[in-house]
């Protein structure tokens, strides 16, 4: 576990394209590390429960169709991770999605610490996509291949119906990785430059391809490997 003297500068992004598993272990990382996914959906959801200033005016967005502006966006994430479950860390989700928005975020105090960045070729994430199924009741997910149910097309523990979200058809699993390439996937070369001219933040390609353990362990030995570094550099008093 990281000391909490370090750990409040613990912010981590995964970028990479869809069906690369950044999902997985964006919850195995925030077990690991005791903090929360800080998701922008989440977010909205939240600020317009709670009726605040920020949430009054996305709801008037959203209420007409609009897209929330990257200043309302940076915004929410600012107030989001002053809460006191972000104080020792916090895995963005969602969010910076592009380079104009990475720039917003730049703008103010916050800074990633760590950027993990996920490769994988287009024909294995639409085969991981297209074979992704799910229980609707429960969000239990399963996969054809890598983590098939017991029984064919039906739930373990219910065993009811799975079934295939819309947005995981090859058609618009295609689609996604077009807007991938398109509107996310400039923020790699962009993290990658901050990182040479600034050494933050830390920056390490990963093989989406390979297995989930294999992939944890690795982001963790990093982790911890600048933790480390960071201790044996700082004066103690």
């Amino acid at each position: 576990m990281l000391q909490t003297a370090t750990r409040q500068n613990l912010c981590i992004l995964l970028l990479g394209p869809p069906g690369c598993g950044k999902g997985t272990q964006a919850k195995l990382l925030c077990k690991r590390f005791n903090i929360p996914q800080v998701s922008t959906g989440d977010m909205l959801r939240a600020a317009i429960a709670e009726n605040s200033k920020l949430g009054r005016r996305t709801q008037e967005i959203v209420n007409h169709g609009g897209l929330v502006p990257d200043e309302i966006m940076t915004a929410l994430v600012r107030e989001r991770i002053q809460k006191d479950d972000c104080k020792g860390g916090f895995l963005l989700d969602g969010f910076p999605r592009t380079v104009q928005q990475a720039r917003a975020l730049d703008r103010t105090s916050l800074a990633m610490s760590h950027v993990f960045i996920f490769q994988l070729e287009d024909e294995e994430a639409v085969k991981r996509i297209t074979g992704r199924r799910v229980h609707p009741a429960s969000g239990r997910s399963y996969h054809l291949v890598s983590k098939p149910p017991r029984s064919p097309g039906l739930d373990d523990l219910t065993g009811e119906p799975l079934i295939q979200r819309k947005d995981d058809s090859a058609e618009l699993a295609q689609k996604r990785l077009e807007l991938y390439r398109r509107q996310t996937a400039p923020l790699v070369d962009f993290y990658k430059h901050k990182n040479q001219t600034t050494g933050q933040p830390h920056c390490l390609v990963l093989d989406g391809a390979a297995k989930i353990e294999a992939l944890h362990q690795r982001i963790t030995r990093e982790i911890d490997g600048a933790v480390q570094r960071f201790l044996n550099t700082t004066p103690h008093a």
